[in-house]
Parts: structure tokens; sequence; C-alpha cells
């Protein structure tokens, strides 16, 4: 039975991107009917899932921390393709999809992703153990990456409104790939082993036991299926764009709700397997997925962005509003106290899911 259902997980992971590529030359450029839509929105939902799954055969090939990161590039180059496509044909109304979905993902990965996931295993194994030293240096840099990209538009004075002038979103830019490489580094190379998973006395668990590691010609293939399923998820998901935000228009809701739509719909892959990771009692690898994913979304679409603006028509809004900065604050406290004694019970778990709920309702209803 196990065999048969690995069987059919590989198939459907190999036909999907392909039907995905295959469905975007048809349907490129035109206007969709409602059947389509739906039809399109099922196989885009279904790419992201195989984009995933393949990163994963990737991630296990190459083993922790690099298989988290691995994950969260990936899903992040769909985010930013998403941002920049529907940017290039939003005009005015687009320019502060890129603030709006960022924070979104600032917000599902630091509160609901790590909220769900220790409460998860805390249920489950008494208490959420991880490494405070790994983890503390990861909420470390998403805070400064926050608070430079989107915080400080907000107060800057070159130019009028929360934006920043060429000069300064270029440093942004500057400053998020360098403070992410940086980053990179410390988890890959200089400190790999503040990035494992720990036991309940502190032991790094280096080694897998679940699975033999995928081969380099699955690892090869899962490569090229990868690529396909993003190619099929940034098209697509530009195809659909027009019904979403005919839909959130049609029920009253801001525009900035489209943003959260779309870090939603990448991020719900990543947190399957944030939960998968929060079951087995790897709670470190769930966090290195979450907070990965936060920092690899600010530190690749704001050099994106920056980089798109320079053919894109009308403002690049950055800079957040006072409610927004409120929730960061207290995002960066409440995870501040969470990392800080590297074990965490239900009751941490619940707080981030509290004010990730109250981010999503005052998202609906500002």
């Amino acid at each position: 039975m196990i065999v048969r259902l690995r069987s059919l997980a590989t198939r459907w992971t190999t036909a999907v991107p392909v039907i995905a590529v295959v469905l975007l030359a048809f349907t490129w450029g035109r206007d969709l009917p409602a059947a389509v839509v739906a039809l399109v929105t099922l196989v885009l939902a279904g790419s992201v899932l195989a984009a995933v799954h393949h990163a994963e055969v990737i991630a296990h090939r190459v083993g922790e921390p690099f298989g988290s990161l691995v994950l969260a590039v990936a899903v992040t180059i769909i985010e930013v393709a998403l941002i920049v496509t529907l940017m290039v044909d939003g005009g005015a109304k687009s320019s502060t999809l890129a603030r709006d979905t960022v924070f979104a993902a600032v917000m599902i990965t630091c509160n609901g992703i790590v909220g769900v996931c220790l409460l998860v295993a805390s249920l489950r194994h008494g208490l959420a153990v991880f490494n405070a030293e790994g983890t503390g240096a990861a909420l470390a840099t998403v805070a400064t990456l926050a608070t430079l990209s989107l915080v400080f538009p907000t107060f800057t004075t070159s130019k009028p409104g929360p934006e920043f002038s060429t000069a300064q979103l270029t440093f942004a830019a500057v400053a998020s790939l360098v403070l992410y490489a940086l980053f990179v580094t410390t988890q890959t190379v200089r400190h790999r082993d503040y990035f494992l998973p720990i036991t309940r006395q502190g032991k790094v668990i280096d080694v897998d036991e679940h699975a033999d590691a995928p081969s380099a010609r699955e690892a090869g293939i899962s490569v090229g299926l990868l690529g396909l399923a993003l190619i099929g998820v940034v098209g697509l998901a530009k195809g659909v764009s027009p019904t979403i935000e005919s839909g959130v228009e049609a029920a009253g809701m801001p525009h900035s709700v489209v943003g959260v739509i779309i870090a939603l719909l990448v991020l719900l892959p990543e947190t399957i397997a944030a939960l998968r990771s929060a079951r087995r009692d790897r709670v470190q690898t769930s966090l290195n997925l979450a907070l990965g994913s936060a920092m690899a979304s600010i530190g690749l679409t704001i050099p994106a962005v920056a980089l798109a603006s320079v053919w894109l028509s009308g403002p690049l809004v950055l800079g957040l509003g006072p409610t927004e900065m409120v929730l960061l604050t207290l995002t960066v406290v409440v995870s501040s106290l969470t990392v800080v004694p590297g074990r965490a019970t239900p009751l941490q778990g619940g707080v981030h899911l509290v004010v990730f709920a109250a981010y999503l309702e005052l998202a609906v209803n500002p």
C-alpha cells in the first residue's frame, strides 16, 4: 500500500507541472470564462504543491539546513514572480502590492506558521524544543530587514508619501541582499549546527533516520520539474489575477487583501511542510522554514521590485501604516520572548496565533 501511494504521488507531481505549462500556452493573454478560471485555479494549486514536493526532494538530497533553504527560496521565487507580473499590468492600484504581500508573508510565517507549529509540537510532545541561537539569529535578521524595507519609508522625507527615493530604494535593496547572503553563509557554512534540530537534552540531530535520500538522478529530475512548476504557477496566477482582484472589490474589501491572498497561496505548502516537521518533533526545521521564508520574502522581493521599478509606471509604496507597524512591533517582541528560552509551551503557540488572527481581522476590516 505504501509503495502504491508513493508511486501515485510521483505520477501526479510529474504530470501536473507539464499540464500547467500546456494550459498556460492555451490561456496566455486571453480573457478567461468562469469555467476555465476554475480549471486554471485547480491546476495552479496543484502546481504549487508539486513545486514544493520537488523542492522537498531536492532538500532531502542535500540535507538540513540546506533543505529548508531550498524550500524557502523556491517558494519566494514564486512569490516574487507573482508580485512582479501582477504589478506590470496593475498600474497605480498595484503600487502597494509588494508591501502588502511581503508584510503578509512576515505575519503568516512569524505568527501563523510559527504559532501552529509550536502549538502542535508542544501538545504532541509536551514541549517544543529548538536552538535559541540559530532561531534568534534568524529573527534578528527578519526584524532588521522588515524595519529597513517596510518601516523606514513611512518616515523618510526625501520623497512625499511612504516611498523611498531612488537612492534610498537602492540602499534598501543592496542591504537586503547583503543581510540575506550573510545569513545564508552563517546558516550553511559558519554555524550550520545552530540550525539543526536538537533533542530534549540539547544534542544536535545531524542525521535524518526516516527515509533514504533520493538518488542524484531523482534529484535532477525534480530540479527540471520544479522549474516547470514555477513557470506554470507564475503564468497561471497572472491569468486568474483579474478574477481575484474583482472578487476582492466585489466583496468590498481593501485592495491589500490581494497581497494577503497571494501570500497565503504560496505559503500554504510550506505550512504543510513545517507542520510535518513539528509533528516529528523537529521544531527547529519548522522554524527554519518559517523564518527563512520571511527572510527570503523580504531579502529577495525588495531587490526584485526595486529593479522592476525601473520600467514599471506609477509609484512604489513600501511604507507601512500605523496599524501594521504596531502589529510588526508586537510580532518582534512576542517572537523574541518565545525564542529566548529555546523551548515553548502551547501558550506561546496560542499567543502567536492570536496575533495572526488579529492581523487577518484588521486586513479585512481596517
